[in-house]
């Protein structure tokens, strides 16, 4: 499973059962916290995740800045509701990703508002599975 942290939504996506595709599956609020933990590990319970990804936000430049500690600090709230392995992929790009993908698609502006954090959360999740896939 993935997931695209913003300050008001964060997009999850959640891969195929031999980790090859990975695909948006809803997006949550992120607030209240305390919440979205509940629901995140009702989805980990549910759907039988074995680990999770985050998208980590790293600047142009290749350094952490104050997002990516946002990012860190909301990893380390969340380690306390969940015990699934949790890694970082760099997000760089991704929304802007997403958003050309949704267009080419066809999506309507609303229809892409509701729908990017989770395809953002698809992109960083299949980074992560080809990157996994490379190295082995």
């Amino acid at each position: 499973m993935a997931l695209d942290v913003g300050e008001r939504r964060v997009g999850v996506a959640m891969s195929d059962l031999s980790q090859t595709l990975a695909t948006p599956y809803t997006t949550l609020s992120a607030h209240p916290q305390v919440v979205l933990f509940q629901r995140l590990q009702h989805l980990v319970v549910k759907e039988e995740v074995v680990a999770l990804v985050i998208g980590l936000p790293i600047s142009l430049n290749g350094h952490e800045g104050p997002q990516a500690q946002r990012i860190r600090q909301f990893i380390a709230a969340l380690a306390t509701h969940i015990t699934i392995p949790m890694s970082t992929c760099d997000e760089r790009y991704t929304t802007a990703e997403a958003q050309r993908m949704m267009i080419e698609a066809g999506l309507r502006p609303e229809q892409r508002k509701a729908k990017i954090d989770e395809v953002a959360a698809s992109i960083i999740l299949q980074d992560f599975l080809n990157q996994q896939r490379n190295t082995e």
